[in-house]
């Protein structure tokens, strides 16, 4: 019997069209004699809708018109129910769409690759592919996430990070922090966006009023970081789990400005949807062999310490001037899930998802193993006391909460 895979997409995310063209990548790779395939679209709004008009990118253009050819769907957060429901059955009709075996998320952004889907399928309990929770969720957060490399003696660059609340109620002080600390000129980042989003450099005190003030437009927490001004940005993607995994090939992303922005990525000469493919870079990287065995060893150096699965790309800075390099951060599910870099490894994208799927049935496994019970009841244990307050609830605070 075939693997029915629910690959699922869209999202209330900035990302969400980009997550449209890796999802319809993604399905257009897979060995259809392999796997039954249900695909699963999530709104800007949240609903989730199915159906075969969702594998044309084309239909995208009209979301409305797309929708209405689709059914609304949703799934029970119940411990091993992996059916996907439609919300409205008819007369003579099942109101279960599809058993799925395993879901491939293929989402980005916020309230998708940051570890909230994830906790959906956990709760599901269904096989997914890709980071656990904890490590999406830290992936996608760039402040935690230089916190716990920095503490595993992984390099990244000087940063400084604050809320938004603490921008409005201290400005100058936040300011004067930023100067101080990092001097000019930096990098403003929201906290947890991806694809370039809300990114903008700044070289004076007037840049970084406006450079914050648009990050924070995107999330409540903001990342500074000193600006390497002599810099080459190389990726490197890496195939795994934990405890054993590959790094790809190394590109350089060509870049049009002072940041690799959302045009460079997913729209250089014009290819509007080829996502991360439309990218032009140099790749293999061309680069000493040196830098190239310590950017693949941190690459799984990050992989690990940030408890990855699956596939994630991990983008570096080098500063030509001194020759350092830097983790700039990690995608725990990149732009066309990297399928380019593992060509050039000899890797094509079928196999890719085959050896992801593999993965995450796998790890379904592995922890089938672990205790989720321990030492049975408590409530029928019997003691000679009573409970400890008393037999009472509240009979050690004079009955009071």
């Amino acid at each position: 019997m075939k693997t029915n895979v629910g690959v699922v997409f869209g999202g209330r995310s900035v990302e969400n069209e980009i997550s449209v063209i890796t999802a319809n990548q993604a399905i257009q790779a897979m060995d259809k004699e392999k796997y039954d395939i249900t695909p699963i679209y999530i709104t800007k709004t949240g609903k989730w809708y199915s159906g075969e008009a969702l594998l044309n990118v084309d239909n995208y253009r009209d979301t409305k018109k797309l929708l209405s050819m689709c059914e609304e769907v949703y799934m029970r957060p119940c411990y091993g129910d992996t059916n996907l429901y439609r919300v409205k059955k008819g007369l003579f009709q099942s109101n279960v769409v599809a058993k799925l075996d395993v879901v491939l998320p293929a989402l980005h952004g916020t309230n998708c690759e940051d570890g909230t889907f994830q906790g959906i399928m956990e709760f599901c309990g269904i096989p997914y592919t890709g980071c656990n929770t904890l490590a999406s969720a830290n992936g996608m957060d760039k402040i935690t996430m230089k916190m716990i490399l920095k503490e595993c003696g992984i390099p990244v660059v000087d940063y400084c990070w604050f809320s938004d609340k603490e921008w409005d109620d201290k400005k100058d002080v936040t300011v004067a922090n930023v100067e101080s600390k990092l001097g000019y000129p930096v990098i403003v980042k929201p906290a947890n966006s991806g694809s370039s989003v809300g990114i903008r450099a700044a070289h004076n005190r007037e840049e970084l009023l406006d450079a914050v003030d648009y990050a924070i437009s995107f999330t409540n927490r903001v990342i500074i970081e000193k600006y390497v001004q002599k810099l080459k940005e190389v990726n490197c993607a890496v195939l795994g789990n934990y405890y054993e995994c590959t790094p790809s090939v190394c590109e350089v992303p060509v870049r049009s400005g002072e940041i690799l922005s959302y045009q460079d990525k997913y729209m250089s000469g014009g290819k509007q949807s080829q996502g991360m493919r439309s990218t032009q870079r140099e790749i293999p990287a061309n680069l000493p062999d040196e830098s190239t065995a310590f950017i693949q060893q941190a690459a799984c150096d990050t992989f690990r310490a940030l408890d990855c699965d699956g596939v994630a790309r991990i983008d570096f800075i080098i500063d030509e001037a001194t020759g350092d390099i830097y983790i700039n951060e990690i995608n725990t599910i990149p732009g066309s899930l990297s399928y380019y870099l593992w060509e050039y490894s000899g890797i094509n994208f079928s196999e890719l998802i085959d050896k992801l799927i593999e993965i995450a049935f796998r790890r379904k496994q592995d922890f089938g193993f672990k205790a989720v019970n321990y030492g049975g009841n408590i409530f029928a244990a019997k003691s000679a006391g009573g409970s400890k307050t008393g037999g009472k609830f509240g009979a050690k605070t004079g009955g009071k909460f």
